[in-house]
């Protein structure tokens, strides 16, 4: 897709976060809209922080095949290492990244952005591709925004 497919996607969530009605849905319609458009975001899911286990990320809602981690330590894997750190993590190659937890063998790179709410990380958006290097500085920038409009969504809807 081009850049302009990248905004028109973009625009579309934006305009989500003023008529969703629970943070779950704006979540699934994130990952639905994610996953329709682009057809190299094979899984696309948020994690977020255990409000009763701060160390622990706990698999929220995501679209593709049923995975194996719904609960990720911070000290581990690529997701838990964007949250521990607040970064962006983009991984051309996750089997040569020691960070990797497997869920597919057929996931080959992956794109990890952390939500902040209020300063705070709280979780995370989490995409996986069955292309190498799949995820370009326009596919960043979105994730990012749709993390930030999740943020932003959560920060005005406090439950």
């Amino acid at each position: 897709m081009s850049t302009t497919d990248h905004q028109t996607v973009q625009n579309e969530i934006a305009a989500l976060a003023t008529t969703e009605q629970s943070l779950e849905a704006f979540m699934q319609r994130i990952c639905e809209l994610l996953n329709q458009h682009f057809l190299k975001y094979n899984w696309v899911g948020f994690y977020m922080v255990d409000p009763n286990d701060p160390n622990t990320l706990v698999l929220g809602p995501f679209i593709g095949s049923i995975t194996p981690h719904v609960r990720i330590p911070l000290n581990e894997g690529i997701c838990g290492a964007a949250v521990s750190t607040g970064q962006t993590l983009v991984v051309d190659d996750v089997n040569s990244d020691p960070r990797y937890l497997a869920c597919s063998i057929e996931t080959k790179s992956e794109l990890v952005v952390p939500i902040s709410v209020n300063g705070k990380i709280v979780g995370e958006i989490d995409i996986d591709s069955h292309f190498p290097a799949a995820f370009t500085p326009e596919d960043r920038s979105l994730v990012e925004h749709c993390a930030a409009l999740v943020g932003s969504y959560m920060e005005s809807h406090p439950s």
